[in-house]
Order: C-alpha cells, then sequence, then structure tokens
C-alpha cells in the first residue's frame, strides 16, 4: 500500500497554501522535507483514503534546511535537522511533490553553505514498496 503525503503551509489564505502532494509506500516512520513550512499542517493518507495521521506540526526553533518528521503512535514530531549518515536512506519530501531518497550530506560547521545528494526513481503503476535494485531505504 502506498500513502498519500499532503502538507500545507498554514499561512497564506484562508485555508493556507499547498507545499507538497507526495506519494511514497507505507511504513515510513521517519521522512524529511526540504524547505518545510514554519506552520506546517500534514495529512498522511492510505490508497484507500483512509487517514493515517492527521496533525500540525509547527517549527520550535531555528530553521534548517531539511525537517525530520516522526510519526508515532498517532502523533508526529518535528525536529529541524543538519543530516548526518545516520538519515542516509530516509525519503525527502519536496515542494511540488517530488519524493527522492537522502543519498549525502555535507555543510560547513557555521552552517553557511550545504550540499547534498538525493537519488530518484519511479515505477509506471506505483506498485506498494517497490525499490531499484541496489537502493538503500530506511524506514
Amino acid at each position: 500500500m502506498n500513502w498519500t503525503w499532503e502538507l500545507r503551509s498554514r499561512d497564506g489564505g484562508m485555508n493556507g497554501l499547498e507545499f507538497a502532494r507526495c506519494t511514497t509506500a507505507s511504513g515510513f516512520s521517519r521522512v524529511l522535507v526540504h524547505a518545510a513550512p514554519a506552520r506546517l499542517q500534514l495529512e498522511v493518507r492510505a490508497d484507500d483514503g483512509s487517514l493515517v495521521l492527521g496533525a500540525d506540526a509547527d517549527r520550535d526553533g531555528d530553521y534548517s534546511p531539511i525537517t525530520l518528521l516522526e510519526l508515532d503512535g498517532g502523533q508526529v514530531r518535528r525536529r529541524e535537522v543538519w543530516p548526518d549518515p545516520e538519515l542516509y536512506g530516509l525519503p525527502v519530501l519536496l515542494p511540488g511533490g517530488e519524493v527522492g531518497v537522502l543519498t549525502a550530506w555535507q555543510h560547513a560547521s557555521d552552517r553557511s553553505w550545504w550540499r547534498w545528494s538525493v537519488e530518484f526513481s519511479n515505477h509506471t503503476g506505483r506498485p506498494a514498496d517497490w525499490a531499484p535494485e541496489g537502493q538503500h531505504l530506511r524506514r
């Protein structure tokens, strides 16, 4: 089964603004988000439309280019992170709706610059839990 991640900024307009609508395989309890809005509304839905999780996840602290969302028991935890190898292999949800897998990250000690790599792959028909041979995923 696939999951659809709907992320909206709660800033702007009466109903906020759509940030991304992404599809991943199910079962990812952790995902990364690039350039996540400070005031984020999240809904995760299964293929049949059932709600896996719905919550607000607002930034608490300084900005980072990458946000870690962790689903746990019907709740979501948000942390602004500067990724290390422990986070390689997680899906990265991008503005607009693309999803990649984080493969590398570097940044300056003063966080004035960063360089990162994301791998993209896809399959017609979107079979659940499909991954290309040799792809390293973390859940």
